[in-house]
């Protein structure tokens, strides 16, 4: 059986290889193998357990999974290719307002779904099936999990206990952090260019590699982080969320004091 798995391994990251010399990449980590398909590699485990919950558990399009294997530098995934143009080329085009209201009311349906669902326990920062995160707000490489809000926000604070957040970071950010929040799944990259579009509808979200259990702020506040600046994109995502704007304040400040704390903590 290893001697097959090995060899599945083999014939796939060879196509992958050849695929890409002849067809050139959809993306850094993205190869298309044919008509319908593609291989996107290296990913980080929760990247395919977002894909395979999210598959599972909603109506939200997603590219379905039809076969992984370990390579070069982490997992492969072989998914279904779905046709049409990322959101963020449509939207620097230009856009009509009734066409972004549809854009965006699909968007409003992907979101209830994903905060309907129901994390293993309440308050756990996570991946979909509990294990660790990647989230380039938090740092490069995998973190956690965190079995609380407040300890993950311990950790966004380089580990600063509660009583001395105030003297460090400002009032803000401690008054905001003390709070209770629900926890929900989150994307955590929500952006234009992960949102493809076939005649003026969602058809498929792509790119689940940050997926994950946040805090329920967590979708607003990266709208606003993501360096892929869209205009009026954020103030968007707004308007289809709760209001969160002590959340963003004080992410904003911890984005300027101590952003990427993950790599900090490696330094």
């Amino acid at each position: 059986m290893m001697v097959l798995q090995d060899l599945k391994s083999i014939v796939l990251h060879t196509r992958f290889r050849i695929s890409r010399s002849i067809f050139g990449s959809l993306g850094p980590t993205v190869v298309r193998i044919g008509r319908k398909h593609v291989i996107k590699g290296p990913c980080q485990l929760p990247e395919l357990e977002a894909l395979l919950y999210i598959s599972e558990h909603t109506t939200i399009p997603v590219p379905r999974v039809r076969c992984t294997y370990n390579g070069p530098g982490g997992i492969y995934i072989m998914m279904d290719h779905i046709q049409g143009t990322d959101l963020e080329t449509l939207w620097m085009r230009g856009l009509k307002p009734k066409e972004k209201e549809t854009i965006l009311n699909d968007i409003a349906t992907i979101l209830t779904q994903l905060r309907t669902l129901h994390p293993p326990k309440e308050g756990v920062v996570a991946s979909a099936q509990g294990g660790a995160i990647l989230d380039y707000r938090i740092g490069s490489q995998l973190v956690g999990p965190f079995q609380s809000h407040s300890s993950f926000h311990s950790f966004l604070w380089g580990g600063v206990p509660l009583e001395n957040t105030a003297q460090v970071f400002g009032e803000d950010i401690a008054s905001c952090h003390s709070n209770n929040y629900r926890t929900f799944f989150s994307h955590s990259d929500l952006a234009p260019r992960n949102i493809i579009i076939r005649n003026g509808r969602i058809v498929g979200v792509v790119d689940w590699a940050l997926a994950g259990w946040y805090p329920e702020y967590w979708d607003l506040t990266k709208a606003y982080y993501t360096s892929f600046k869209v205009p009026d994109w954020p103030e968007s995502i707004k308007l289809k969320l709760p209001s969160y704007a002590d959340e963003l304040m004080a992410e904003r400040l911890l984005w300027r004091l101590y952003d990427e704390p993950g790599n900090v903590s490696r330094n």
